[in-house]
Order: C-alpha cells, then sequence, then structure tokens
C-alpha cells in the first residue's frame, strides 16, 4: 500500500491551523470571495485576526493588492465586532521571490510574515513575542494520512469543547435569583403601603448616611419604590434583563453585580445629592452595564443584540433620567458604572483572565472609594 504524501505547503498550513485553533483559541471565519487563504479570528489574542496565506503572490504589486484587500476586511471585522483595534498577522507560505515583504514593515496594525518552513517563523521576532511556542508545538513527529488524522482529530475535538462552552453559558436557566429579588421588592412595597415610614426609615439619603452613620441605607433604597408604576416599571426590567444575565452569569455572580451596581448608584446618588432617593433602577442599570460588558466579551455570537438593543436601551433611558423630572440619574449613572465594573470583578466565563478581574475589583474599589472619601471624610 502506497503512504499518502502530503504536499509540504500543506503541511504546513494543517499544522499552522492546528496550532492557533488548538493552542491558542482562534476560530475560523467565513469570508466571501476569498480564495487560498484561511482568516482565523481570536478577539482576546494580541492578533485577532491571523490570515494563513497559500495563494501565489508573485509581485509587490499583487502584494500591495492583497493589502488593500485585507485592510477592508478589516474594517469590516471592527465594526461587526463592536472593536475599537484590530491588529492582523498575515502568514505567506508561497510568496514569489519577487516579493520583498520589508517594504510593508510599516503598514498599520498588520504584520507580514514570510515563509517556506516552520524555523522561517523565528525570523520574526513579533511572531514569537505573541507565539512563543509556536515553533515547538507545529513539530509533530506524526506524517502525511497519520498527521493529518491528528490534526483533523484534534480540531474536532477543540470544536466540540467550544460547542459544549457555548451551550454551557447560553442554555436558558431557571432565574431563581430573579424571582427572588422581585418577589423582595413586592413584599417591600407591600409593607410600606401600611407604614409610610418605611421609606423614611430605609432610603438612600446623605444627610443620615453621612452625618448619622445609617450605612445600611445605601443598600436598603433599592429594594424600595415610591408608588405602583414605579414598581411595576422596575420588576419588569428586572424580569426581563435579569433572566438572561443570571443565566449567563451564573446566580451567584448575578446576585454580586445586583448589589454592588446599587451601592455604587447609591453612592454616586449621595454624593451629587441630599434629597431621598428609592428605587431598584440604579441597580437595574447595573444589569444592563452588566449585559453590555458580557455582549462584548460574546460580541462574535451577541454583536446585533449588543448594538440594536443594549446600546440603544442605555442611551435612551439616559436620556429620559435627564430631561424628566423626579428621577434620580445619577443613581443610574453610578449603578451602570458600577455594573460594569462589578462584572469585570466577578468575571465571565470562560472568558475573563485572572488580570483582568483583579484589574476589575481594583477599579470598582477605586470608584466606591474615590466617593465615599470624597462623602464621608471630606464632606464634598
Amino acid at each position: 500500500m502506497n503512504e499518502i504524501v502530503i504536499d509540504k505547503k500543506e503541511e504546513l498550513v494543517m499544522k499552522l491551523l492546528h496550532y492557533f485553533i488548538t493552542e491558542r483559541g482562534y476560530n475560523p471565519v467565513i469570508i466571501r470571495g476569498v480564495k487560498d487563504e484561511i482568516w482565523l479570528e481570536n478577539l482576546e489574542d494580541d492578533y485577532k485576526i491571523v490570515r494563513i496565506v497559500s495563494g501565489y503572490i508573485h509581485n509587490n504589486e499583487q502584494f500591495k493588492f492583497d493589502i488593500a484587500k485585507t485592510k477592508s476586511l478589516l474594517k469590516t471585522i471592527k465594526k461587526k465586532t463592536l472593536s475599537f483595534k484590530i491588529n492582523a498577522l498575515s502568514i505567506f507560505v508561497n510568496l514569489g521571490d519577487n516579493v520583498d515583504i520589508s517594504e510593508f514593515e510599516d503598514t498599520p496594525n498588520i504584520k507580514f510574515a514570510n515563509i517556506h518552513e516552520a524555523d522561517d517563523l523565528n525570523k520574526y521576532r513579533f511572531v514569537i513575542d505573541a507565539y512563543p511556542d509556536i515553533t515547538k508545538d507545529i513539530d509533530f513527529k506524526e506524517k502525511g494520512l497519520e498527521l493529518f488524522m491528528k490534526i483533523t482529530s484534534d480540531i474536532n475535538k477543540k470544536n466540540e469543547g467550544d460547542a459544549k462552552m457555548n451551550e454551557d453559558v447560553f442554555t436558558p436557566k431557571k432565574p431563581i435569583v430573579t424571582y427572588a429579588l422581585i418577589i423582595i421588592n413586592v413584599i417591600v412595597f407591600l409593607l410600606s403601603l401600611f407604614n409610610e415610614s418605611i421609606i423614611q426609615m430605609f432610603a438612600v439619603n446623605r444627610f443620615f448616611i453621612a452625618d448619622l452613620g445609617q450605612y445600611y441605607r445605601l443598600f436598603t433604597g433599592i429594594f424600595l419604590h415610591a408608588n405602583f408604576l414605579h414598581l411595576i416599571f422596575n420588576m419588569y426590567a428586572l424580569y426581563v434583563i435579569g433572566m438572561q444575565l443570571e443565566s449567563f452569569l451564573g446566580k451567584g455572580k448575578y446576585l454580586a453585580v445586583y448589589l454592588l451596581s446599587g451601592l455604587g448608584g447609591s453612592m454616586l446618588s449621595i454624593f451629587f445629592s441630599n434629597g431621598y432617593s428609592v428605587g431598584a433602577s440604579g441597580a437595574i442599570f447595573g444589569l444592563m452595564g452588566a449585559l453590555l460588558y458580557f455582549g462584548y466579551h460574546y460580541r462574535v455570537y451577541l454583536d446585533s443584540v449588543v448594538k440594536s438593543q443594549i446600546i440603544p436601551l442605555i442611551i435612551l433611558n439616559l436620556l429620559i433620567g435627564f430631561t424628566s423630572t423626579g428621577i434620580d440619574n445619577w443613581a443610574h449613572i453610578g449603578g451602570l458604572v458600577g455594573g460594569i465594573l462589578a462584572t469585570m470583578a466577578v468575571g465571565v466565563k470562560y472568558k475573563s483572565t485572572k488580570f483582568e478581574m483583579i484589574n476589575g475589583a481594583i477599579m470598582y474599589l477605586i470608584f466606591v472609594g474615590f466617593l465615599g472619601y470624597m462623602v464621608f471624610v471630606r464632606g464634598i
């Protein structure tokens, strides 16, 4: 039986695909109209886009055209993924001898590597800096059909693992915490109907918190509501947003984000206002911020939802708060900021790094700590 021989360039492409997909978490991107090149995407890596180009390019003019095409496609991906900046790495395995890529080293946001074998990657410091183990990890002992079968099997396993993780995150779960929060808010509202002093005793108010030390009001105020419509609007928003976000984050993280968002809203409220403030809207704005942060991490799947629903909803509600009377918009803004930072601190499943979570915790503490210092220490 004859041994199956794989073309040297095809073998190199297969090895690179194996590395970027199984070792670095990249996913293939379907680009219509392109031939003899593979686009890979990982929005969490240094190079968000990696191109492996096997098509023959015989001169600099063709190379310039390739750059122009790449820039155009990157611009589209940048908009689609809500990315501020996209760095791309183009790896060419079939460049002609007449192409001098050194002329294009200053191309913004795109790096080029011309290789004919794996060891050629060592020539490019920017490749080794970003992927230190790449040459070691694409050195396989398998050859021919055995190599093809191994690479195919490993990539399939990686795709199956990714599918299970996405299923774990996006499969709807019973929003027990959301239901509990709604029930608590309703019960507290009913109690306030029979005892009007409850609002005065537990509402957010700078004098009682800063001067009398009733710090519990920073949390109790987010469970009080001024009237029935106030309660209905907030509980409907909590139900719609909460049932999704609780499923995405998990019950513990979701509750932490809700309470920390409420605290952020209460702190900014007493910093700017001396009046009474009640309502869950600060915490709910925090949930909107959390959903925005989650959607950013999973923007490959939720980009249209983020752009067409979440962002417009936040902007619309902030505008309503600024143009209407009797609305504590500072609590909304504080809750929004607190929610984003709190979600950054507790982390998004399968996406957040420890470094990112530590930064989130530090930034949240700075945010709340600064407001606390200004209110409680400086009395501003």
